[in-house]
């Protein structure tokens, strides 16, 4: 079988794909559009040696900072690792749904449509993507994006069909003044265990990359070390974007698929996992 574990940022996604990999013997699979990229780990909240279950994980680290790995690139190697661990549980977990679709539906790649969409306003782009349930990863500022997204054939209007059987979409989720405490508190955190070093590392060695100029905890960092902000205008912009970008995982995740969500139990997240795992099993025999 297939379990997703999705949701927004700092809600357990981690802690819950690692002891269900234990619990079904399963391999881990990334689908975190940022934490492919080696090197980004604290502004990533890249799983540690410390949280891993052991089991072996897969698309973690796979491209270099400098490179540009697309939604197409991971649908190849997802199904590529489904195909090869056909007798395996596998346990499929981050917060990039267009990368979960892409791979396990019906997401065909086509040639794209051109059109200008001149004389739409960006408010107007963003409502149309809204309509589609395609806001993941795109500020209604990046005008260039909003069209490209737009013009993106997707599945080419195809009816949502999953390609592969026994699949399951474990979302969690919390109060959502809870979640906002835990990402700003996140954020801090991520400061003190060094990601301004990091930025300033990879900065220094790659430049301005794609993956370092869109990532969350990333951009930020950059215009503080380029003098345009100060770290605390970087570490706000950093906690407000992750909380907004937290509300467009959740309006994702509910248009395009059909998730059974949990609340997060933090004071005993051992419930948390039991009343996941009751679900599966309930649901597999059923």
């Amino acid at each position: 079988m297939i379990i997703c574990v999705v949701g927004p940022t700092a809600v357990g996604k981690t802690k819950l794909s690692e002891e269900l990999a234990l619990k079904y013997d399963g391999i881990v699979v990334n689908s975190d559009a940022m934490q492919v990229y080696k090197e980004l780990n604290i502004g990533t909240a890249k799983y540690t040696e410390e949280e891993s279950s052991g089991k072996t994980h897969y698309l973690f680290d796979i491209a270099s900072p400098k490179d540009v790995y697309t939604v197409y690139d991971y649908q190849k190697d997802l199904r590529s690792i489904i195909s090869k661990n056909k007798d395996k549980n596998i346990i499929i977990v981050g917060g990039t749904g267009l990368y979960l679709k892409a791979g396990l539906y019906n997401y065909e790649f086509t040639e794209r449509v051109a059109k200008s969409y001149d004389g739409y306003t960006n408010q107007e782009l963003y409502e149309l993507l809204k309509q589609k349930g395609d806001l993941d990863e795109i500020h209604i500022n990046n005008r260039k994006r909003m069209i490209s997204r737009l013009n993106s054939s997707g599945n080419n209007h195809l009816k949502d069909e999953l390609l592969y059987k026994d699949v399951y979409f474990i979302g969690l989720t919390t109060d959502r003044n809870n979640l906002y405490d835990r990402i700003n508190k996140r954020v801090d955190v991520m400061i003190e265990d060094g990601l301004i070093d990091e930025v300033k590392t990879l900065y220094e060695k790659y430049g301005k990359t794609k993956a370092l100029a869109t990532g969350i905890g990333y951009k930020e960092i950059i215009d503080y070390l380029d003098g345009k902000i100060t770290l605390e205008e970087a570490t706000d912009l950093i906690k407000q974007r992750s909380r907004k970008y937290a509300k467009r995982q959740y309006t994702w995740f509910n248009h395009q698929m059909n998730v059974k969500w949990f609340q997060t139990d933090y004071q005993n997240f051992d419930n948390t996992i039991k009343e996941v795992i009751n679900y599966i099993d309930e649901s597999a025999i059923q």
